[in-house]
């Protein structure tokens, strides 16, 4: 199953596959506030309760961007850095 998503000033969607691991690396700092709870919602309909969002290491910022954007979404459950062997902190887990 794909997630077809429409990017700001884009005018060809892009088709992710909805597996529960959402490399966020190729997509712009602005998109990810619509991109990640339209995942999460793509997740949940599938039945998938664990996610994986790969954010990358670098500054930290585009990890709190997203963190933030999960503390507000009431289907998260909890979210905590990946174990070591999935990303450590350049990843997420997010239960819904």
């Amino acid at each position: 199953m794909y997630f077809s998503l429409q990017l700001m000033n884009k005018t060809d969607a892009i088709n992710l596959p909805v597996d529960g691991i959402l490399d966020l690396h190729m997509f712009r700092p602005r998109d990810v506030k619509d991109l990640v709870p339209d995942y999460i919602n793509e997740c949940r309909k599938k039945g998938i309760r664990e996610i994986y969002l790969i954010h990358g290491k670098g500054k930290g910022i585009l990890r709190r961007s997203v963190h933030a954007i999960l503390e507000r979404i009431p289907e998260v459950v909890s979210f905590c850095p990946a174990p070591e062997n999935f990303g450590g902190w350049g990843a997420t887990v997010v239960k819904i």
